[in-house]
């Protein structure tokens, strides 16, 4: 969401470019007017008028661009402090609870399980980061690996299950393609992880997640299916972007960081294949797909 100051920046160079323009052609319409017999004159100001119009609207749409990329850093810096200082404090709170006064033995079991899971969610966070970082065109190739893919899925249902407290018909594999693929697999289940876990986020009170596996084309197509909210057709390709979150008031309430879906995309395209999403509009839930080349 762009704050009112950043908004207004926007509006303001929008405006200043607009006028610039509107100022060179009023300019430009009146020297033609008064100089319309010298012929070469006129070329050479039409291709000059062009240059320059050309350059404030470049000038305009990479300053607006700035403007949202700091914005987005902005946000994501923000997300990454919440998403880091929560567990801290909570872990301190406990910590503290336990030297300052007797618990008995139950209630010490709970506050070490509540740490543990703090300090999951802890390294989960750092984990996204440092993955965002080595995702980078500099990054060293992935490890490939043969690997069982519906294992590997199982694998990633169990622990999102485990992240979540979850019950275990919330989330349902039907494995419609036993297939090996040849992957890094700390990389594929990265990213897993990450669409089970998105899609848990984004369900609300009733997490109802469907995992399918499907060939196509010497490819296999992991589907996550949810009921959520659903996505707008403008938001589908954007977020896939590194930071971005797609507005509105349920953003502001999911935790996130906005590297999940960016850390998909890239693992998708670093095993040659691709990531994208479908979804029937608001309140239609949502659907991401990976896909993978299949080992030979």
């Amino acid at each position: 969401m762009v704050i009112p100051g950043r908004r207004k920046s926007i509006a303001f160079y929008i405006a200043f470019g607009v006028c610039l323009i509107t100022v060179i052609l009023v300019l430009y319409v009146g020297w033609v007017l008064l100089n319309w017999r010298t012929g070469i004159l006129l070329v050479l100001g039409i291709l000059l008028v062009l240059i320059i119009i050309f350059g404030v609207v470049v000038n305009t749409i990479s300053i607006v661009r700035e403007i949202r990329r700091n914005e987005q850093h902005d946000a994501f810096i923000n997300a990454v402090t919440h998403e880091l200082k929560t567990p801290v404090a909570s872990i301190r709170l406990y910590l503290e609870t336990l030297q300052s006064r007797a618990v008995d033995e139950t209630r010490r079991h709970e506050f070490y399980k509540i740490m543990l899971a703090d300090s999951d969610r802890l390294l989960a966070t750092i984990e996204q980061v440092l993955r965002t970082g080595r995702m980078g065109a500099a990054s060293p190739k992935p490890n490939l690996a043969r690997i069982d893919l519906g294992e590997l899925i199982e694998e990633c249902l169990a622990r999102v299950r485990t992240m979540h407290a979850l019950p275990a018909d919330s989330l349902t594999f039907h494995p419609n393609a036993s297939s090996a693929i040849l992957a890094d697999a700390d990389e594929v289940r990265a990213a897993i992880v990450n669409l089970i876990d998105n899609a848990v986020k984004y369900s609300g009170n009733g997490v109802k997640v469907t995992v399918e596996t499907e060939m196509l084309d010497g490819h296999v197509l992991v589907r996550v299916k949810d009921e959520g909210p659903g996505i707008p057709k403008t938001e589908l390709k954007r977020i896939f972007k590194r930071f971005h979150r797609v507005p509105g008031q349920l953003a502001t309430r999911v935790k996130g960081t906005g590297l999940g879906l960016f850390i998909v995309r890239s693992v998708a395209k670093r095993h040659g294949g691709r990531a994208w999403a479908e979804s029937e509009g608001p309140g239609r839930g949502s659907t991401f797909v990976l896909q993978l080349p299949v080992a030979k």
